[in-house]
């Protein structure tokens, strides 16, 4: 299940999707139209910043904006940020892999085998999902 964290972050960057290239957001705009708490949305907004998927704007006409296009910015790009993995198993992921302590043979394990397709399609959902199609959807 996705975290809080990581579905404020999804919102935060759609409610900027929606104001791409057209000047900056407040974090009190953001906040409020997506009824996320101010302080925790500050906190979100610097690990999207780090992550070089948001940049910010200091004084009065200030705010946040997007650093790529809505099209550039996947779901499976905020996901990893704030979850980590895709894979439900360390020794399928693609960025996080690690051998299983319990595996004897990981080219016949039965269960990777089999979760390696359910990740492939997870990710590529994840990966076609975009802040455009969260627009176009809504």
């Amino acid at each position: 299940m996705m975290s809080k964290r990581c579905k404020y972050a999804l919102k935060a960057m759609v409610r900027l999707a929606r104001n791409y290239n057209q000047g900056f957001l407040s974090t009190a705009i953001i906040a409020q139209d997506e009824n996320i708490s101010k302080k925790f949305l500050e906190q979100i907004l610097l690990e999207l910043k780090r992550a070089k998927l948001v940049n910010s704007k200091q004084g009065t006409a200030g705010g946040y904006y997007l650093l790529k296009s809505p099209d550039e910015v996947s779901l499976a790009d905020i996901y990893r940020i704030f979850e980590g993995p895709i894979a439900l198993t360390p020794c399928i992921s693609l960025n996080f892999y690690e051998p299983c302590d319990d595996c004897v043979d990981e080219a016949t394990c039965y269960l990777r085998n089999e979760l390696m397709i359910v990740r492939e399609k997870t990710r590529k959902s994840m990966m076609e999902a975009t802040l455009t199609s969260f627009i176009k959807n809504s």
